[in-house]
């Protein structure tokens, strides 16, 4: 039960570093560069003493090293202000690491609707046929004798 405990209180620590540091960078931080970042999630070691940061940026991929170059200047200032807020035995070191998921994410949102729309668009199969639902049923059947006969 006391493995339970300490990965709700780690859960706890994450999610409160998350919040403080997105409204220092928010409010806080003067660094042109940084401009509108999203935290996405923290997770911190074992032993609390570093702590990966993962952010967003709409600032595009053009500008994700100067983003990257700015919030890891303003690492050290963030750990004394978060420091000042967080009452835990040790302030971790601060890594920030760009989240890819939501870019990949869209991409694959972009594939998937390209598909469908191919997909709605296709011509009728090779042999002319169209086996869709409106098609019209063969009279040339018989389910007794088979197709042709009968």
């Amino acid at each position: 039960m006391s493995g339970n405990k300490s990965f709700s209180r780690r859960d706890r620590i994450c999610e409160q570093i998350r919040r403080e540091l997105a409204e220092l960078i928010g409010k806080e931080l003067r660094d042109p560069r940084v401009g509108m970042v999203s935290l996405t999630d923290v997770q911190v070691s074992a032993d609390y003493a570093h702590a990966k940061v993962f952010f967003s940026t709409l600032a595009g991929s053009e500008h994700l090293d100067a983003v990257q170059a700015g919030l890891d200047h303003a690492a050290g200032f963030l750990r004394s202000e978060l420091g000042k807020r967080i009452s835990i035995h040790t302030t971790p070191q601060l890594h920030f690491i760009f989240d890819e998921s939501l870019e990949r994410g869209a991409q694959l949102s972009k594939l998937i609707s390209e598909a469908v729309a191919i997909s709605e668009h296709a011509d009728l199969p090779a042999d002319g046929t169209d086996h869709g639902p409106d098609s019209e049923p063969d009279t040339n059947s018989d389910p007794q004798h088979g197709p042709g006969q009968g």
